[in-house]
Formats: structure tokens, C-alpha cells, sequence
């Protein structure tokens, strides 16, 4: 079998220098491979499910497991045009004697044909996974080539690699033999019943391996032709944006960056399954690559995470934002989740019609707008409407606006706006499109001039809630909620509430009914609300939602329209003394206790060398000869592998850049464990167990830490068991003072972003 583990060591984004200035109004070119490959792809993008993000090479990648996705499919998602169900790597463990890919009997003892025919059987299509190349062994074995004289040695070039995996060999396509390799490969997907293809890791571009695929993808575009059955080709990953002739020419799809996998659960988990940074990183991409997709070749943007709740790493507002991309860029729409727990809120949103509808008509948006905090995307339909999503990917709810002829719209003293999540039809004024967009949210609206005639409709509101991002337990706070009205007409008798959730109160500080909003006016209503004085968790998020009700009138007379909006705020219990904390991080951090559990959520790039980037958690001068300190990691949530976190002592926690007798024990849930420490005494780590950035054995969460004074001599340990303790080192530090600071820190290194750090049992003595 060839490994396919490594997949998630590539770039997860392909920096791209190319730009383009496309009005929204025009579609992207055909791609040649809509004219001369119809036969292999469908003119709109592909949507239905693929294995990689939720069941990787686990132990559900089985016929059964398979079987068991396609009937969640089948009962609740096929009516919506959800219809490929894809293996990726992992169905296949040796090579058949031609030197192919041979499924897995354990896994799938009935057979690969078995299974696309039982799938088939369901009105669902089946789909594979593959990497270009001649693999190695059959390479060493030197296999024939299926209805030919000639073997691998024939066709293989040794000294260079197959594909950006490294995990086979070149073909030499000049070599006879070549061409009918491939042929055999295509010819078998046919007869097994493939309806799609996805081979991964397709060079130029994006790899760490020097490969060059576009004759391969010349030699299967040719071959899949030549079988006369329809099987989508779609390719992965980080596409060369140099090459795109190539892959519109010989395919049907094509990756445009690294996984969207987060590849940040605990102990082998799957989840999450990815965050708001690997997500959000698409929207250069959506912008960059909007000129080369179109009917019947397709940008891919990777696979939707949307399904399984927060299980799959997105809140509520950006499952909907990751989706609403995704449709705007006409991207496949490929679920990553696991079907069989597929969360009823989220099959609302995968069962929106007029959003998939959006994604079908296989027409790319442009990038309109980029601001620091919002950014605007939006494109022409072939009817002239105009679909626009406003974006919000600041941390905090704000009003996102785009001018119509920006957007791509005539001109026009009002114009008609379909919200496709909500299904509200609002009217609003000819001077902009306008709405209002919680933190990390969208509002995807289809626009176009308002005619004599139309259905009648309220004037286009929102409603801004402003809250702390984080509060205290039993704090209290200010919170505002701003109405506005984007409309041709005034809302009358308009009245804002702020029902508290649970535990909490709301009290108005200010008057929150208000007799009429003219058009284009704001006002404002003001709430002081207190958060609940008693929580269990170490860090809960409670969302505050506002309503407005408010009146309107038409030429049939006084109407009612509601309006919302909400914030969300993560809750801390403040730390008790002995404890003090501190932060080195340019973004706040934040410290939670809950009985014996002590919570740290930081960013930070990093604790090593020149950067000295924490939260800590501490006890002031608790530190001296005989000290040991022993603590438990019960939970790591993070966006990055190189989080790290553990014990610290030094001097001074506080003088972040320059305490000397220094030293940390922790663990990186992905990286392992490590011991550091400040070798020189100017105050920065520069020495430890592991180069940087790695560390020793295989982590385990909950793992405990300890680290033991003598004198200034420091011995780290790590325990999985909390009865077998291994040593990571013992080193002298002659900076250290006699008394020092000792505590725990966490750096999600990966400035910009929170990681969450869990403890429980702190001792030091």
C-alpha cells in the first residue's frame, strides 16, 4: 500500500501573485474541457460526500461504513442534488498483478465493483481516489503492463518522482507501454463502475516534490474517453494557477490549495474536522482563481464541513458563511462530515435550495470588496440577477455594504433583495446593498432592480448587537443593539428586545421602542446585562439574540416585519489566589477557574528564541530549590500543530522578553513532548529535547507534566499513565534565582488565533 498520511504536510495555501479585474457581470470562460470532455463531468459541480475529513483511514472506512453513509444520503440529502459518494485514500492496501491499486479485502471483502453496484442500486454515484505515477513496488517487482509485451522499467523513470507525494515514479510517456498503462488503470474504474475520479497530489504546484503530472493528465483525460463511460477527473492539491490550460483542457476539477482538514483533534481524532482559519483562508483563493472555473471544470475549494455540529470546527454563522462561499465560487460541493451523524440544524442549511441553486449555475463570483474586516463577493445569473454575499470576518457583529454598480447592478432607485438563508424579501434603496452581519457571518442576498408590480415587501433592515467579546462570571456589561433601516420607506412603531438567556438579565438602559426610523437612520437601544455568577465550564459561549419588531406601510396598506441579530460572548470564571496571570500576546488572553481546573486561551507565534509570545497562569515566587511541580493537560483546542503548552518557571514571568533561568515542560498535542530552556541567560529559550517545532514520544491527552528543582538544576518529566514517568532532560541553569516564578503557560503558535489549554491538579511544593 502507499501511504497517504502525509497528505496533510503540504502548504495548506498556495500563494498565488496573479490577479484579475473580471466584473461580476461576466462569467468565467468555458473551460476547454466543457467542449471536449462532456463525457466525463457534468456541466454543473459535482455534490455529494467524500471519506478523507471524517473517517480518513480509520477503522468506518469499510463497505459497511461506506454503505451506511450512502443510505443517510440517499434518505435525506439525495432530493437535494447530493449523489457522489467518494473513497479516498485508504481503500487500497497492495497492487493487482499489472501493478494498480487493489482494494482492501478486510475492509471491503465483497469487492469494489460490489459496492458501486449496491450504490448504483440507490441512484448515488460511486467515486475513487488515486495518485499519478508508476508506485514503486511494482517498480522493484517489475509487473507487466495489462495486454502488452512491456513492464513498469519499461515506462518508469527512477530518478524522478511520480507525483508531489514522492510515493512512486515518473512516467516517461515517450516510452511505448505508457499510454496503455493508463488505459488499463481507466479501463478498470470502468468495468468496476466508477463514476469519479479523484487523483491527489498532481504536481506542478503546491507540492514539496519537484513533480510535473500534466502529461499524466493529458494520457487519463485521453483514457477516460477512450473506456465511453462518463468519469469525472478531478484533481488535488494546490493546482499550479501557471498550468490551468492543462487542467481545464484535461479535467473536470481541480484543488486550489492544501486541505481544509485543521488536522487538530487529540489522541487520532477526526475533530474538529477544521477551523475559521483554514476556512477563511479560501476567500484570496475564491478571488484569485475566479477567471479559470466554469461549466464542466470547476474550481475546488475542498470539502464543506458542515453536518456534524461543532464537531466540524465552525460555528453556526460560519457553517452558513463556508457554504455561501462555496456556492458563490461555484466550488463541488463535497461533505466532509460523517453522514450518520448528520446534525438536524445543519441539514437545514445543506437542504437550502435557493443556496445550492446558486452553486449550480456554475458561474464564479468575483471579489468586489476587501476591507480589514469584510469582504464582498457577488455575480451576475444568466436571468440578471445579481447574487451578493456580504461577509463578515471580523470578530464582531458590523454592517457589510457594497455599492450596487459595484456589485454589478443597474442602476435604480430601489432595488429587491432575497435573503436565501432567512427567505425574507426586503425593498431597499438604490444608494446601497446593505446588511447587517454577525461576527464571522454572511448575508447572501439575490438582488435585482425593484419592478412595477412586486410581491410587497418591508423595507431592507438589520439589527447590530455589540457585546464583549468575553466576560467574567457574574460580571456585568454594556450591551448595545443599533436598528437601521436600509429601505425606501420609513419603519414605524419599531421595538427592540433583548430576551437574556439563561441565567443571565438584561436590563434596558435606554429607551428601546421608538415611534419611527426614516430611511437611512439608525437608533439605538442599550441593555446592561449580567452574566451568570455560577458556570461548570472553563470557558462557555453564550449568545445573546435581539428581535425588532416594527411596521411599515404599502399601497395595500400598514404591514409588520420582525428583524434579528446576536453576539456571542465566551464566559471565565476569574483565578483565585495564589494565582496570578499575565500575557505577552499582542491579543488578550484569557484565564478561567473552575474548582480545580485552571483554563488559558492565548494566541501567540511562539516561546522560543526572539519570540516570547504567552499566557501564563502563575504563582509568584513559588519556585526554589526542592520545588517540584507537577500538573495535568487534560485538553488542547487549537488551529495549529505547533501549539505548545506545560509548566514554567522563570524569574519573572512578566519580563516576557527577558527573565532569564528559564525553562518550560509541556506538550504539543500533535508535535509531543519537550523540554526547553534558556541555555545562554538572556532571557529566550534556545536549547531542549527536540529541535523546535517537534518534540518526543507519541502525546496523549490527558498527559501529565512535572518538572523538578535541585539547587539550579531542572529535570522535566511526562507521564501517560500518571505511574510511569519518563525523563526528558536535566539541565543546570546558573541564571536562576533563588526564588522564582513557577505556572502554566500556553502560545497557539499561530499569532491571531486561540488555542484553549486545560488543566486540572497543579501542585507545586
Amino acid at each position: 500500500m502507499r501511504p497517504k498520511f502525509t497528505r496533510y504536510l503540504l502548504p495548506a495555501v498556495l500563494t498565488l501573485g496573479l490577479a484579475a479585474a473580471f466584473s461580476p457581470a461576466q462569467a468565467a470562460p468555458a473551460p476547454q474541457a466543457a467542449a471536449d470532455a462532456a463525457a466525463a463531468g457534468s456541466p454543473t459541480p459535482p455534490m455529494g460526500w467524500s471519506s478523507w475529513s471524517a473517517l480518513r483511514e480509520g477503522g468506518s472506512l469499510t463497505q459497511d461504513g461506506i454503505k451506511a453513509q450512502a443510505r443517510v444520503m440517499h434518505d435525506k440529502l439525495q432530493k437535494y442534488g447530493y449523489q457522489y459518494i467518494n473513497i479516498d485514500a485508504g481503500w487500497s492496501d497492495h497492487l493487482d498483478a499489472y501493478g494498480r491499486d487493489a482494494w482492501n479485502t478486510t475492509r471491503f471483502p465483497d469487492g469494489i465493483p460490489a459496492l458501486a453496484a449496491y450504490l448504483h442500486g440507490l441512484g448515488l454515484k460511486f467515486g475513487i481516489y488515486l495518485t499519478p505515477g508508476v508506485p514503486i513496488k511494482a517498480y522493484q517487482e517489475n509487473l507487466p503492463i495489462y495486454g502488452t509485451p512491456y513492464h513498469m522499467q519499461d515506462i518508469a523513470d527512477p530518478t524522478q518522482p511520480g507525483n508531489t507525494n514522492n510515493d512512486s515514479y515518473h512516467i516517461d510517456f515517450s516510452k511505448p507501454g505508457a499510454q496503455e498503462y493508463v488505459q488499463s488503470y481507466a479501463d478498470l474504474f470502468a468495468s468496476w463502475g466508477v463514476d469519479y475520479i479523484k487523483m491527489d497530489f498532481v504536481g506542478p504546484g503546491g507540492g514539496v516534490v519537484p513533480a510535473d503530472n500534466r502529461p499524466d493528465m493529458q494520457a487519463w483525460h485521453q483514457a477516460i474517453t477512450a473506456t465511453g463511460r462518463p468519469m469525472h477527473l478531478e484533481l488535488s492539491n494546490s493546482l499550479s494557477i501557471a498550468d490551468t490550460a492543462t487542467w481545464q483542457a484535461t479535467s473536470n476539477g481541480w484543488r486550489t490549495g492544501g486541505d481544509i482538514e485543521c488536522y487538530c483533534g487529540v489522541n487520532g481524532s477526526s475533530t474538529p474536522l477544521t477551523s475559521w482559519q483554514k476556512m477563511s483562508a479560501r476567500f484570496d483563493q475564491v478571488a484569485t482563481w475566479q477567471p479559470y472555473g466554469g461549466s464542466g471544470a470547476f474550481n475546488d475549494y475542498d470539502s464543506i464541513e458542515v453536518g456534524n455540529g461543532s464537531d466540524g470546527g465552525l460555528t453556526p454563522d460560519e457553517r452558513q458563511t463556508q457554504l455561501s462561499l462555496w456556492s458563490l465560487a461555484a466550488s463541488p460541493l463535497l461533505l466532509g462530515t460523517d453522514l450518520t451523524r448528520l446534525d438536524p440544524d445543519d441539514l437545514q442549511l445543506l437542504a437550502n435550495r435557493d443556496v445550492v441553486a446558486v452553486d449550480q449555475d456554475a458561474v464564479n463570483a468575483s471579489r468586489v470588496s476587501k476591507g480589514s474586516t469584510s469582504q464582498v463577493f457577488a455575480k451576475t445569473e444568466p436571468n440578471g440577477d445579481v447574487v451578493i454575499g456580504l461577509f463578515n470576518t471580523g470578530s464582531a457583529a458590523q454592517t457589510v455594504s457594497v455599492a450596487p454598480e459595484a456589485a454589478g447592478l443597474a442602476a435604480s432607485s430601489s432595488y429587491r433583495l432575497d435573503n436565501l438563508w432567512t427567505h425574507e424579501i426586503t425593498r431597499s434603496s438604490g444608494d446601497a446593498v446593505s446588511a447587517s452581519v454577525p461576527a464571522h457571518g454572511v448575508a447572501l442576498l439575490r438582488v435585482r432592480p425593484w419592478g412595477p408590480g412586486g410581491a410587497a415587501a418591508g423595507p431592507q433592515t438589520g439589527l447590530t448587537v455589540t457585546a464583549p467579546a468575553t466576560m467574567a462570571a457574574g460580571q456585568q456589561a454594556d450591551v448595545t443593539a443599533d436598528f437601521t433601516n436600509w429601505g425606501t420607506t420609513e419603519a414605524t412603531d419599531v421595538r427592540v428586545d433583548l430576551p437574556a438567556p439563561h441565567g443571565w438579565t438584561a436590563t434596558p438602559t435606554s429607551p428601546t421602542a421608538f415611534a419611527s426610523v426614516a430611511p437611512g437612520a439608525t437608533v439605538r437601544a442599550t441593555y446592561r446585562v449580567t452574566a451568570p455568577s455560577s458556570i461548570t465550564e472553563l470557558f462557555p459561549t453564550a449568545r445573546l439574540d435581539a428581535t425588532a419588531g416594527f411596521g411599515w406601510k404599502d399601497g395595500n396598506g400598514p404591514r409588520s416585519a420582525p428583524t434579528a441579530g446576536h453576539a456571542s460572548v465566551t464566559l471565565g470564571r476569574p483565578v483565585q489566589a495564589p494565582f496570578s496571570t499575565f500575557a505577552s500576546t499582542p491579543e488578550p488572553a484569557g484565564f478561567s477557574q473552575v474548582g480545580d481546573s485552571l483554563g488559558i486561551r492565548a494566541a501567540g507565534a511562539d516561546v522560543y528564541g526572539s519570540k516570547n509570545e504567552y499566557g501564563a497562569l502563575y504563582v509568584p515566587g513559588a519556585g526554589h530549590d526542592g520545588s517540584v511541580t507537577t500538573v495535568r493537560v487534560t485538553g488542547q483546542k487549537y488551529q495549529n500543530s505547533g501549539v505548545k503548552t506545560g509548566i514554567m518557571v522563570r524569574n519573572d514571568i512578566t519580563a516576557a522578553g527577558t527573565s532569564p533561568g528559564f525553562v518550560t515542560v509541556g506538550v504539543s498535542a500533535k508535535k509531543g513532548y519537550f523540554m526547553q530552556w534558556d541555555a545562554n541567560g538572556d532571557g529566550r529559550l534556545d536549547a531542549g529535547t527536540a529541535a523546535n517545532g517537534s518534540g518526543v514520544g507519541t502525546p496523549v491527552l490527558p498527559s501529565l507534566l512535572r518538572l523538578v528543582r535541585s539547587g539550579t538544576t531542572y529535570t522535566g518529566y511526562y507521564s501517560t499513565d500518571g505511574t510511569t514517568w519518563t525523563q526528558l532532560s536535566s539541565v543546570d541553569l546558573p541564571s536562576a534565582a533563588a526564588t522564582q516564578d513557577v505556572g502554566l503557560f500556553a502560545s497557539s503558535h499561530n499569532a491571531g488565533y486561540l488555542s484553549e489549554d486545560d488543566f486540572t491538579g497543579f501542585t507545586t511544593s
